[in-house]
């Protein structure tokens, strides 16, 4: 039987025009649908049923009928997917959260949520940019009783406002819903990876059945209803009103497998879901393997025997009907059909669209008694302002020692007077004005790194999985278990999942924390099985991996972006040097953008012993660095206290530098005297600048304040941003 039907052919031909870099993999935003407002999701599947005359019911249900007589077949996927719904807006802004489901689906689901880019669905349909706050690593170490982001009680969405009446002006309000942005990414040659994928597969499925049948009229022996529910994660409601609403001969469910629920009382089994890997066809939900088969489930199965299509039974819970009254029951010939799923109910769920078009002949040859016509086009996940230099730079990737994308989008965003060099350590390094060896000017440095924190392959493991270094430091919360891009030594990227913490699916799972925890090695899984494969894919030892990333803003001027740090000190040199100009007169000022700072401060190390070495060791050097703010509901307000959008901040105290005071007040008063909004306090981290001390410079760090530090959460606001680039200028002319 021919499986590459329309389905999945644009899936499969992601993986095959892999040759873009990085982004062109990670999918287009999909319409989150949280249990119970999936309004926006069922009216866009109507409007692309139309022609079917589609009805709705009062839970929102979407159905459509065909034929006619018996028997009366219905066959139902669920749209919704788990989530949160404003429970509260505070005073300062934030937005508290109730889970949807109230119980939550798995032991990490909450911890998964934190420092994650988020949508808010407004009630016209909007979709409000946010972050779930999250921890930043650097104001932690002492700290007593800090908030395991692993509660709703812990649990905070930013969406940029600062303060309640902002929040209702953008539209939000509570009882809106809130959910992961819902990108999809490939992985590996046949698998896609992203939150709710193992919620979206059957709907999609049924919407290219009903395509197929439109376009090749197939004949259908008595009734065929398909059907698209709402609030399968809040009890099955939608079931439930489907059922008695249609009172269906036979049906089949198409959703998420869902295993038994496990008594914490007693030892778990050695099966578990875990063992059926993507990949390995249809899954077919009953009470007891051991059974032989019978009723329509034996129907589904001989099917499959005679298209050559894998069917696995597998111990399964039924699609739940919970509720205050007596559910309606399930017909007698019901069955329940899914795919195999890794890491599901997380961010970094993982599918096959082999197994998703092995599904869809199976539901072909039951509906029409044939096999799926060949076709081509179509896809299920299918498809995929704030520009200038901070976003180019913020969308560009560049972990610790693999600098060279940042590096060159930086000589192309500099003024085309300007003529950087690169020195044996990948620093770019551009001298600024015309002072003479005996001159009295002073020497001054502005640093900015280019790197960002991220992983690097250590191995190839036998089974194909990679074994990665830490390059930098961040909450593990914020990258196991999600989906990663792995960026090879040819310019291209592949997609990959970090693997979760071991029994993470158990009760009771806390998750590991200690002092090496975030240095610890993780394994990436690529979509192989063996290290051949692997390496099939172009991957080799020293690639790395990063997030997906990309720059969007929140309200007003906030933005949330992976890399702020420090790209936003990158970009304030370069709109500085553009407004200084060529001629900067008798002054020795040098702009570095430097490297591997998240990994020990390498580049400017480097930078800092050849000018010593040559002589040239500068007077002062001004650090261009993130000031991780604790302007969080989650953080203590202790210290590091700056907010967001009051200019720019003198790092005064961090953990590699103590800034003399004197030069403190200096650049205070000429901020002041530039109408340019200044903060100065204490945090946590090392600057680079912190290097060139020893040498004989003294180290005054400038910055920006940042929530959620080293995370795909990081939150700004572009008036910092402003600020910061007119003080770098001021100082460049006039310290």
């Amino acid at each position: 039987m021919k499986l590459p039907s329309r389905l999945v052919f644009m899936l499969i031909g992601y993986c095959l025009g892999a040759a873009e870099p990085a982004m062109s993999q990670y999918h287009r935003e999909e319409t989150p649908a949280v249990s119970g407002y999936e309004q926006r999701l069922a009216g866009e599947i109507r409007n692309s049923i139309k022609g079917f005359s589609p009805q709705t019911d009062n839970l929102g249900n979407v159905y459509v009928t065909l034929g006619s007589g018996a028997p009366h077949r219905l066959i139902v996927a669920p749209i919704d997917q788990p989530g949160y719904v404003v429970s509260e807006i505070t005073s300062d802004g934030y937005l508290r959260v109730q889970r949807l489901p109230q119980r939550a689906p798995n032991a990490v689901f909450d911890l998964l949520h934190a420092a994650e880019p988020v949508g808010v669905m407004t009630r016209d349909g909007k979709i409000v940019a946010g972050v779930f706050c999250g921890l930043s690593v650097h104001l932690q170490p002492g700290r007593r009783n800090a908030p395991t982001m692993a509660h709703p009680d812990e649990m905070y969405v930013d969406i940029g406002a600062s303060n309640a009446e902002e929040v209702r002006a953008a539209g939000v309000d509570v009882l809106d819903p809130i959910s992961l942005i819902q990108g999809r990414q490939v992985i590996g040659a046949s698998e896609i990876a992203g939150p709710a994928i193992d919620d979206g597969f059957g709907r999609e499925v049924l919407l290219e059945l009903l395509h197929l049948l439109a376009e090749h009229r197939a004949n259908l022996p008595g009734t065929l209803t398909i059907a698209f529910a709402t609030q399968q994660w809040t009890g099955g409601r939608g079931l439930d009103r489907l059922l008695n609403e249609l009172h269906p001969d036979e049906l089949i469910y198409v959703g998420r497998i869902m295993p038994p629920r496990i008594d914490e009382s007693k030892s778990a089994s050695a099966e578990t879901h875990e063992a059926i890997k993507p990949g390995n066809g249809v899954l077919l939900g009953v009470s007891d393997t051991s059974a032989v088969l019978s009723g329509l489930e034996a129907e589904l199965k001989k099917i499959g025997d005679t298209h050559n299509l894998r069917i696995q039974p597998i111990t399964a819970t039924p699609p739940t009907v919970t509720g205050y009254a007596k559910a309606t029951p399930l017909p007698a010939r019901f069955a329940h059909l899914g795919v195999a799923s890794l890491y599901p109910v997380t961010p970094a769920e993982i599918i096959s669209t082999t197994d998703v078009g092995a599904l869809e002949s199976l539901l072909y040859g039951y509906i029409a008694g044939k096999e799926v016509p060949a076709s081509g086009g179509g896809s299920i996940f299918s498809g995929l302002d704030h520009r200038g230099e901070l976003r180019l730079l913020t969308e560009t990737y560049g972990a610790s020692g693999h600098e060279d994308p940042v590096r060159e989008q930086v000589k192309k965003l500099l003024p085309s007077w300007g003529k950087p060099e690169t020195d044996a350590a990948g620093n770019l390094i551009l001298k600024m004005g015309s002072a003479k060896a005996n001159s009295s000017a002073k020497k001054i440095v502005f640093i900015a790194h280019m790197d960002e924190i991220g992983y690097q392959v250590r191995s190839i493991e036998p089974d194909g999985r990679l074994l990665m270094d830490v390059l930098g430091g961040g909450y593990t919360e914020y990258f196991l278990g999600h989906v990663m891009l792995l960026h090879k030594a040819d310019g291209t990227a592949v997609g990959g999942v970090l693997e979760l913490p071991a029994k993470w699916d158990q009760p009771g799972f806390e998750w590991p924390h200690g002092p090496k925890a975030m240095d610890e090695p993780a394994h990436m899984y690529v979509g192989t099985h063996s290290a051949e494969e692997t390496q099939k894919l172009g991957i080799k030892v020293g690639d790395w991996a990063t997030v997906p990333k990309q720059y969007r803003p929140l309200i007003g001027t906030r933005a949330n972006a992976r890399s702020f740090d420090d790209r936003v000190g990158c970009a304030a040199l370069i709109e500085a040097v553009k407004a200084l100009g060529q001629d900067l007169g008798d002054r020795q000022v040098t702009f570095i953008w430097s490297t591997e700072e998240e990994v020990g401060l390498k580049g400017a190390a480097a930078a800092a012993e050849r000018m010593a070495k040559e002589g040239n060791a500068p007077d002062f050097v001004f650090a261009i660095d993130t000031f991780v703010s604790s302007d969080s509901p989650i953080e203590s307000k202790r210290f590091a206290d700056a907010e967001i959008g009051k200019g720019f901040v003198i790092r005064a105290v961090d953990n590699s530098n103590i800034a003399p005071r004197e030069y403190v007040d200096r650049v205070v008063k000429l901020a002041n005297e530039n109408k340019i909004p200044v903060q100065y306090g204490v945090t946590g981290g090392g600057n680079d600048g912190a290097v060139f001390v020893r040498y004989g410079a003294v180290d005054v760090p400038l910055s920006w304040p940042l929530r959620y530090s080293h995370s795909p959460a990081e939150v700004i606001d572009t008036r910092d941003y402003d600020a910061l680039a007119k003080i770098v200028a001021v100082l460049a002319k006039q310290w």
